[in-house]
């Protein structure tokens, strides 16, 4: 039987099944397309996702096809210089197209050993005993009549999650109210009068703009006459055109349109991400607008914290309730963006209330203090988990930092939970199969010691052996030997 079947080959499935083989667990990925999209649709990687990709020893690859940007707080259209002191090593974003970012975690799934199977469409599943029997685990319907066996799936496949539906999970929030047309297109216009309209019609409507993507094509936004009654059909070039005329008199002589798409403020968010040996991760969990270009972050963001715990399941080891903790954790931060959207949408109105909100949050983000609080927030390197009172680090995440002998996210590529013990007495004796010890000193990092959980995130901060020694089953089960 398959360990974990992953509905959904994008960068949330695929950054998941690279987590899982980590761990040894047998995966197999299902995507209905036949083909990776050549569809540009998320843009980028936000801090927080640079710094998982250098947890994995993943980034310089990104960093090959990949340009650095900085923009700080970049909420609903006001852009900031980059704030100070932000808690990172890795200060900006990278600017790289959703099919570059679907190659790389392919390959990298790949090179782990995950199976990655094309053209497979789910229509159906069901559960059988939830139990640790041998009839415990999912079946799968494909569309050519094949069924699947797993112990566990995720579904990973997208907004209209066919899983999320199989399993009856509530999706409430809000419809759209306004929509916009996108494209990937070629353009005849010279670019110096593309910019100088652009630039104008930003004044009063920001939900406008050309983008390059470096291939000779850009990606062009403008807002619809009408919110359509079937999202799920593209907009035609024609529609494209008109629309460009009636927002910015001219259609800058598009043509040649690789990709044409619509997407409303649809606002939901599942009410479950687990139900039995089902869970759910990236857009079939939440849907949002893509203001300040969140959604794929949040996806691959929800692999990241899943990825360990499931394979902790798969393999015997996970304390009771580690699981649940994926949906303890990443729904409350899944509701934040959805909130931080909303505000964004109503800033990126057009009405005078609109545009006097927009200029004294611009006005206040001159602050550096609101202008870190927002990036934060953005780019998540802001997301502390509730891990109950302690010291100020508890539940956040640790940033990269330098030791004596290299840099801490260097020793973090195998997806082990890590002691960075600066006083070299404490021991992690019974978890040494999950969890590494190193002993090295950091002049960035003012406490005697730090344990991380394999995402990164700090579990306990201390120097006391028997303190440590209580805090290690809560996160990797029981000591052996």
């Amino acid at each position: 039987m398959i360990d974990v079947i992953v509905v959904g080959g994008g960068p949330t499935g695929l950054m998941l099944a690279g987590e899982l083989r980590l761990h040894g667990v047998h995966v197999v990925v299902l995507d209905r397309l036949t083909e990776p999209t050549k569809e540009s649709r998320g843009r980028g990687l936000h801090t927080r996702s640079v710094e998982m990709m250098d947890q994995r020893g993943l980034l310089d690859r990104f960093l090959a096809v990949s340009e650095k940007f900085q923009v700080g707080g970049f909420f609903g259209g006001i852009l900031k210089p980059w704030p100070d002191r932000l808690d990172t090593a890795h200060p900006y974003g990278l600017s790289t197209l959703q099919p570059a970012t679907e190659r790389l975690l392919n390959e990298r799934a790949l090179e782990l050993g995950a199976e990655i199977r094309r053209g497979c469409e789910v229509v159906g599943l069901s559960q059988a005993d939830d139990g640790a029997g041998a009839g415990a685990g999912v079946s799968v319907e494909l569309a050519d009549g094949t069924r699947l066996r797993s112990r566990y799936l995720v579904g990973c496949d997208g907004g209209r999650s066919v899983v999320r539906k199989e399993l009856g999970v509530g999706f409430p929030g809000e419809p759209a109210k306004v929509e916009t047309l996108l494209g990937d297109m070629e353009m005849t216009e010279d670019q110096a009068t593309v910019a100088a309209v652009v630039e104008e019609v930003r004044k009063s409507q920001l939900r406008f703009g050309t983008i390059p993507n470096g291939d000779g094509t850009y990606r062009v936004i403008v807002p619809a006459e009408s919110v359509s009654e079937d999202r799920t059909t593209a907009p035609t070039l024609e529609e494209f055109k008109q629309r460009l005329r009636a927002v910015a008199g001219t259609d800058f002589g598009v043509h040649s349109p690789r990709w044409l798409s619509r997407f409303g403020d649809a606002t939901r968010q599942a009410e479950r991400y687990r139900v039995g040996r089902v869970l759910l991760a990236g857009d079939a969990a939440h849907i949002h607008p893509p203001t300040g270009g969140q959604g794929l972050n949040l996806g691959v963001q929800d692999a990241f914290n899943l990825g360990w715990k499931l394979a902790a399941e798969v393999n015997g080891w996970a304390p009771e309730g580690l699981l649940d903790s994926y949906h303890a954790e990443r729904h409350p931060v899944g509701a934040r963006v959805l909130d931080n959207t909303r505000a964004q949408i109503t800033l990126l109105g057009t009405d005078p209330g609109a545009t006097a909100l927009r200029e004294l949050l611009s006005r206040l983000m001159d602050f550096e203090e609101v202008n870190r609080y927002v990036t934060g927030m953005i780019t998540a390197v802001g997301v502390r988990y509730d891990f109950g009172e302690g010291h100020e680090l508890l539940g956040r995440r640790m940033r990269d930092v330098g030791l004596e002998r290299g840099r801490l996210y260097e020793l973090m590529h195998g997806g082990r939970g890590l002691l960075l013990d600066q006083t070299g007495r404490l021991s992690v004796a019974g978890w040494a199969d999950r969890v590494d010890h190193v002993v090295d000193v950091s002049e960035e990092l003012d406490v005697p010691a730090v344990l991380l959980r394999p995402d990164g995130h700090v579990a306990w901060v201390g120097e006391d052996q028997q303190d440590l020694a209580g805090r290690l089953p809560e996160w990797f089960g029981a000591a052996v030997g």
